[in-house]
């Protein structure tokens, strides 16, 4: 029988190079513990574990709120724990998690909601929850948790782009301008009304990004909007949105970003977390700046932010 569930996917990053460091012997034990712990997590909250997957775990619950709270308590408890674990076994938990009409057969889940939660875990970052518009509408306010859009994305079996949001669970200031709280309404417009465009250059090449087409994902790897091959930067670095008539840079990376505006003598320093992008500026990827870190240069027009002098 059909219902409608929310369905989470929690996924392990960095499990190929734990294979590779400790051996398949070490690491499966490794990987085997955590996602043991991930579906005491999810039991824990009033959730269902359907199955573990290799490196994830598929789970499902009653509650978008519940699923929702549920994935930013584990990641705040899994911040905790790698602090103190060695860097050779570190790996980043990343959720997806979608709502839906789901059909539960011989202890197994099905539906589009499993299909759309397993995408939007494959695209989010390291330590991130991306959840579908239906999820962020359902879940209502949920405590410790700010929605914050990232716009349409393509998933794959879905004949339609799907509106994303990212269930923000690191403690931030409570600004509109960064984030937007979970209190949404079915009604509610999703899209921002003002358009602005933001132009990047690096390397001789200058790039210009409107506020429909974001998000832009910067990094090393290919497939990236804008590739930066240098071993200092990240494979997925960091990532520029579109959120309330402003664009805002966060970092995804491991050595950090640093963000220097053209008014401003002091850089921002960004590990994991985001500011504001306004007027002009720099960016510095891996290495603060004058450490030999590659460098962008931005421009940003039809922002809602003005520069402050």
């Amino acid at each position: 029988m059909s219902t409608i569930s929310t369905v989470v996917f929690a996924d392990l990053t960095g499990s190929t190079s734990l294979y590779e460091t400790l051996g398949n012997e070490r690491a499966a034990a490794v990987v085997s513990r955590l996602t043991q712990w991930i579906g005491e997590i999810i039991q824990a909250h009033e959730g269902r574990v359907v199955k573990k997957l290799g490196d994830g775990v598929l789970g499902v619950f009653e509650s978008a709120n519940q699923a929702v709270f549920m994935a930013g308590e584990m990641l705040r408890s899994h911040q905790s724990h790698l602090q103190r674990w060695p860097e050779s076994v570190r790996m980043e938990i990343r959720l997806g998690v979608a709502s839906g009409e789901v059909l539960q057969v011989d202890g197994d889940t099905y539906g589009d909601a499993v299909n759309v939660a397993s995408r939007l875990s494959e695209k989010a970052g390291p330590s991130e929850v991306w959840v579908n518009d239906v999820t962020a509408v359902d879940a209502g306010v949920v405590p410790g948790i700010r929605f914050r859009k990232l716009g349409e994305f393509d998933i794959r079996g879905k004949t339609e782009s799907q509106m994303v949001f990212l269930a923000e669970w690191r403690d931030v200031d409570a600004t509109d301008m960064l984030t937007m709280q979970a209190g949404l309404s079915a009604a509610a417009p999703l899209n921002d009304s003002q358009l602005g465009s933001i132009r990047i250059s690096w390397n001789g090449t200058t790039l210009e990004f409107s506020s429909d087409e974001v998000p832009v994902q910067i990094g090393r790897a290919n497939g990236m909007q804008l590739c930066v091959p240098d071993p200092r930067v990240s494979r997925v670095h960091a990532r520029i949105d579109w959120h309330q008539g402003s664009f805002t840079l966060t970092d995804q990376s491991s050595f950090g970003t640093w963000v220097l505006f053209e008014a401003g003598e002091t850089a921002v320093p960004l590990r994991r977390d985001s500011c504001l992008l306004h007027g002009a500026g720099r960016i510095a990827l891996g290495m603060p700046f004058g450490a030999g870190a590659p460098v962008l240069s931005f421009l940003v027009s039809g922002s809602n932010m003005r520069l402050q002098r």
